[in-house]
């Protein structure tokens, strides 16, 4: 999978997510793609300072973007 390949496939698996941040007055961005195997993301509005951030983080957002790109290793947010 070549990098544009795997921007791709990480954009997709945000947009599946998306809709549930959304709904709770928050977003992500994707930040940047080290190595091809550590995604970069930052949680936006309410999902900043959510006390479950860690949690959607691990088993919802890395969970979905290895669903679309399974080569990833982990998923860090950095904080604004």
């Amino acid at each position: 999978m070549t990098q544009e390949e795997l921007k791709k496939n990480v954009e997709k698996a945000l947009e599946e997510i998306r809709p549930f941040l959304q709904s709770d007055g928050g977003n992500i961005s994707l930040l940047s793609i080290e190595d091809g195997t550590l995604v970069k993301v930052q949680l936006e509005g309410a999902c900043t300072n959510c006390s479950v951030n860690q949690m959607t983080l691990k088993s919802g957002v890395e969970m979905t973007i290895k669903k679309y790109a399974p080569q990833i290793e982990q998923v860090i947010n950095v904080e604004a």
